[in-house]
Parts: structure tokens; C-alpha cells; sequence
């Protein structure tokens, strides 16, 4: 972060707090002891301590203030901060240890990764602290997102009225140019249609035909050739989007939640055109198009057969991570179904999926929330934001995310070959932060394997989004929580079980009706009013 940067941070942050005063406790619901600290302004004259719990790839140092971006902010601020960092595939179980010993508490959990349940229940045991004032008197940078933002505000707030966690924020397109709005796209090998004069398909009857192409003319050699694959119920290696073309057009979604137009939550699993897609998909099947590991195949076996050239068709978020390589596939469209149907289904909380609403708290044991909330918030400055998500620059010692230009912004570097995730996972700290579309081309660039997916979105699947809606990341009561919980369990079960059955053996127009009934024993009816009772209070509060 510029000095420059800095000292326009600390004007701000000394303004909220001469309003405020310079306690510690950081307003009325922070509780805490009173601060020994009379000045604020970074950085601190004497060094202050704050500690927190974070984490850490398993490949990745786990000593934090190793970390370049940590070693800058205490320069920069003369706040140090004592660790406790675990691997992150331990992190889940060694955060709630850590949560249980009241004696014991940190001042807060860096890259807390709390879920909705969590930050209920640690907020009603009174482990961690609203945190709502704090933001108002002492954040500048976070209120500033919040209030231009007004959408975070309300999904980061409690059913309660209080706001208990940071938030981590991360934009790439918004509405239906957000990256998150399509996760499995469907990507058909361009090179293979080319061999074959075919153009890339629009409509299911064309691809259909492409498929058999695939498999006749065994365009991979040797009796290799998979015409389509898929992982079944696997998120966004799942064969779901394709169903769009088919009926009312909602397609799939892992959730299996839609939104029509007139705002009324739809299951997507109990429509008409889920209903054709999938007799469909059996003809497919039938026909020896469909691989027949889709079913029950991992993510290792996934990769294996695509790295190895097989597929005309699949689905992932980024097929760069699935084939030999990308300049061989294109994404497959909206396809026009039997009736001429054709619609882009648009994942649940799209809109706003970039959004980690308990990213951040502090606990009831926070030495100095003024102090803390003040060193957050340098985490929503727009720069430092980049650099805690994606990595840094003028590291000597190993490859950068960022190269900084001469007018101050933060550039994607050339890596030479380095794999991004591994850079990023070297550099990057996590925790809260925010990133928004104003700050691209401002302040950083975007990253380019975010750039061409955002590309397609744009220019191949926006113009055949049909829905306005996606049902939005909405922060419900806990008992809301442990309803959907208990329904979903089995509702989910069944009908992904049902799916892949339907697929491989057909007879879905002689088993539809026991399939639905077998859903409302689940408790779909229930279900369903529980999601339409949050949507509708979310727009409302949202409207107000």
C-alpha cells in the first residue's frame, strides 16, 4: 500500500474516531477492556499486539508473518500480530477446539471460515461479538463498501439485527455477467468439429448429431473416444445446464433452487422440462454418447480421461483444468430444445456468491476492538484487498502475483510458467477484504484466468439468460437453518439418486408420479415455504 494510501486511511479513521472517542471497547456492543493506547494513527507510536487464528494451505509456509503482505502491514501500522495458524484441511475441528476454551480465546479468528450456523451459535454462547458499531465508528473503508453496496449490508446482518463477522467480498462481473452465475459450463471440442465440417451446435438435435459424429468416426483413435462426460450430482462437472432447453427452461442446479420472474422459488427437479431433459439424456445414453463413469466417477478419474484427449463434450468451471488444452474447446451455448426452448440457467446465489459473509470475527476476549477494527479495516483497502486475495509484488525470493506499474497499480504479472494457484497459495493471506468491479483497470487488474471466463459469460451466455433472478445468499434464523438442513438431507439424497437412475435406465414417464410424491414425503411443500418466506422478507428489507 502507498504511504500516500496510508496517511489518507489514518485522516479518515482519526475523523470517525474524534466523533466516537478513543475508548477500547469500539461502541456499545464490543464489551471489552479499556485500551492503554492514546493514540490511533498508523503507525502506532509504541508497538502494539492483537492475536488471531488463521490458516494455511498444507503446501504453504504456516508461519504468517513470514508472509510479505503481513511483514508490510506491521511496518506499516506497528501492530504485530501473534499467530495461531492451521492447515487448512484441519482447520474446521482446531478452530472449534480453540472456540470451546473460554480462557483461551484469541482476540479474533482471521480467515475464520464460519458458517451461518456457527456464527449464531458462538454469538448466542457469547464467544464472539457484534460488531455493527465497530464498522460505523471505526471502519471507514468496510462502511464505505457497505453503504454503496447496500445488498452486503443486508446479507451480512443477522436475523437478530446485528452484524457478528468481516465479511470477504469479491467481485468479477455482477448480475448476469458474474462470474459465478454459470459454474458447470459445458465445453464441445472445437478441433473435432473442425475435422468433421461440423459447426459448433445450437440446438439439442445438432449436438446430438455431433456427439454420434464423435463416436463413429472415433475422433480420439484407438476406441478412445467419449463422446460426452460429466460427473453426476458433482457440482460443476455436472450435466445440468444442458437441461435449459427443455420445457419452462430452468435447467439444473446443484441446489436445485431457481427463481422465476415473479419472484416465486421454483425446485427445478419437479419441472416439466427437468422431466424431458433427463428422457432425453437417456436416449443419449442409449445411444452409447454418454460415458458410463459419469454416474460414479471422481474428480481424479475426471481429469485423467480428459488430459488424455477423450471428450467431445464436458463440464467444469474452466476446461483449461480438464483437457490438453483450452485452444481446443469452445463453450458450448444455450442450446434451442424440441420446442425451440432455449435458456442459460443461472446458478443460486450468483449474484452474490462472491460473498463469505463469516469471513472475520472477534471474540468476547479482544484486548482492543478499537485497535482491531482499525487494523481490519486496512484489509478493505482496494490494494491491500488484491494482494491479501490473490498475492503480492517485489517478493525476490519467488514468483509474483502482481507487478507494481509507475503509476501506482497493481498489474497481473507474467508467472513464466509458474502455476497460479501455486503462486497465489505462497502469497496470499486471506481474511477479510473486499474487491469490487469500480476497482479494476483503478486500482489492480483482473486475473486473466478470471478475464476469459467472464469473456464467455459476456459474449456467449448472457444474451440467453432469461431469468432475472437467482435466489440470493440470504442469512437465515437458525431454526430456518436447521429446517433446511433437515430437508434438504433427504430431499437431496433422493433426487440425485433419482437423476442418475432416470439417466441410465429411463422409464421416467412411468415412475414421474412416484417420484414427485416421494418428494412431498421429503417435505418439499415445507421446503419450499421456508425458502419463498426468506426471499420475500430479504426483498422486502432490501426495498425498504
Amino acid at each position: 500500500m502507498k504511504k500516500k494510501n496510508i496517511k489518507r486511511l489514518v485522516s479518515m479513521v482519526l475523523a470517525a474516531s474524534m466523533v466516537a472517542g478513543l475508548s477500547g471497547c469500539g461502541g456499545s456492543n464490543a464489551g471489552t477492556a479499556k485500551s492503554e493506547i492514546s493514540d490511533y494513527s498508523f503507525p502506532l507510536k509504541e508497538t502494539a499486539t492483537l492475536s488471531f487464528i488463521t490458516s494455511a494451505e498444507s503446501g504453504s509456509t504456516q508461519e504468517p508473518n513470514e508472509r510479505l503482505i503481513f511483514q508490510r502491514l506491521q511496518d506499516e501500522t506497528n501492530v504485530k500480530i501473534e499467530w495461531t495458524c492451521y492447515v487448512k484441511d484441519q482447520f474446521a475441528d482446531k478452530k472449534n477446539l480453540a472456540l470451546s476454551n473460554a480462557k483461551s480465546l484469541p482476540d479474533g479468528l482471521f480467515d475464520a471460515d464460519m458458517s451461518d450456523y456457527d456464527l449464531l451459535r458462538y454469538a448466542k454462547q457469547g464467544v464472539i461479538i457484534p460488531v455493527e458499531d465497530l464498522i460505523e465508528d471505526y471502519m471507514p473503508n468496510l462502511k464505505s463498501v457497505l453503504d454503496n453496496n447496500p445488498q452486503y449490508r443486508e446479507m451480512i446482518t443477522a436475523p437478530d439485527g446485528h452484524i457478528y463477522s468481516f465479511p470477504w467480498i469479491e467481485q468479477l462481473g455482477s448480475g448476469k455477467e458474474a462470474i459465478q452465475t454459470i459454474g458447470g459450463m459445458p465445453f464441445i471440442n472445437k478441433t473435432w468439429l473442425d475435422k468433421l465440417n461440423l459447426k459448433v451446435p445450437t440446438t439439442t438435435e445438432e449436438l446430438e448429431k455431433a456427439l454420434l459424429a464423435f463416436k463413429e468416426n472415433d475422433m480420439a483413435g484407438n476406441g478412445q473416444t467419449i463422446p460426452m462426460s460429466f460427473i453426476m450430482n458433482g457440482g460443476n462437472e455436472d450435466m445440468g445446464f444442458i437441461l435449459g432447453a427443455f420445457g419452462e427452461g430452468y435447467g439444473d442446479v446443484p441446489d436445485h433452487i431457481a427463481v422465476s420472474n415473479d419472484k416465486k422459488v421454483v425446485y427445478t427437479a419437479t419441472q416439466d422440462g427437468y422431466k424431458e431433459g433427463l428422457k432425453w439424456m437417456h436416449q443419449l445414453a442409449e445411444e452409447g454418447l454418454i460415458d458410463p463413469e459419469a454416474y460414479t466417477q471422481d474428480w481424479a478419474t475426471y481429469v485423467e480421461k480428459g488430459k488424455a484427449g477423450r471428450y467431445g463434450l464436458c463440464f467444469t468451471w474452466d476446461a483449461a483444468n480438464i483437457v490438453p488444452s483450452l485452444d481446443d474447446y469452445v463453450p458450448l451455448p444455450a442450446l434451442a430444445g424440441p420446442d425451440g426452448q432455449k435458456n442459460a440457467p443461472r446458478a443460486s446465489r450468483s449474484d452474490t456468491s462472491g460473498l463469505q459473509r463469516g469471513r472475520c470475527v472477534l471474540t468476547s476476549k479482544c484486548r482492543d476492538t478499537h485497535l482491531a477494527a482499525m487494523w481490519l479495516d486496512l484489509m478493505y483497502e482496494p490494494q491491500q484487498s488484491a494482494q491479501n486475495n490473490w498475492g503480492t509484488y517485489g517478493a525476490t525470493d519467488t514468483a509474483n502475483i502482481f507487478e507494481k506499474t509507475e503509476d501506482g497499480m497493481l498489474k497481473h504479472a507474467d508467472l513464466n510458467g509458474a502455476s497460479p494457484n501455486e503462486v497465489r497459495n505462497a502469497q496470499m493471506v486471506g481474511g477479510p477484504l473486499a474487491i469490487l468491479d469500480v476497482y479494476y483497470g483503478k486500482y489492480f487488474t483482473c486475473p486473466p484466468d478470471a478475464q476469459y471466463r467472464l469473456d464467455w459469460i459476456k459474449d456467449v451466455y448472457e444474451k440467453d439468460m432469461h431469468n432475472d433472478y437467482v435466489y440470493p445468499n440470504i442469512f437465515m434464523s437458525q431454526e430456518d437453518l436447521d429446517e433446511v438442513s433437515r430437508y434438504t438431507t433427504d430431499l437431496d439424497s433422493y433426487v440425485n439418486r433419482m437423476k442418475s437412475e432416470f439417466v441410465m435406465n429411463g422409464n421416467v414417464d412411468d415412475g414421474w408420479d412416484e417420484y414427485l410424491e416421494a418428494l412431498k414425503g421429503y417435505g418439499l411443500d415445507s421446503y419450499l415455504e421456508i425458502m419463498q418466506k426468506n426471499l420475500d422478507s430479504y426483498y422486502t428489507k432490501l426495498e425498504k
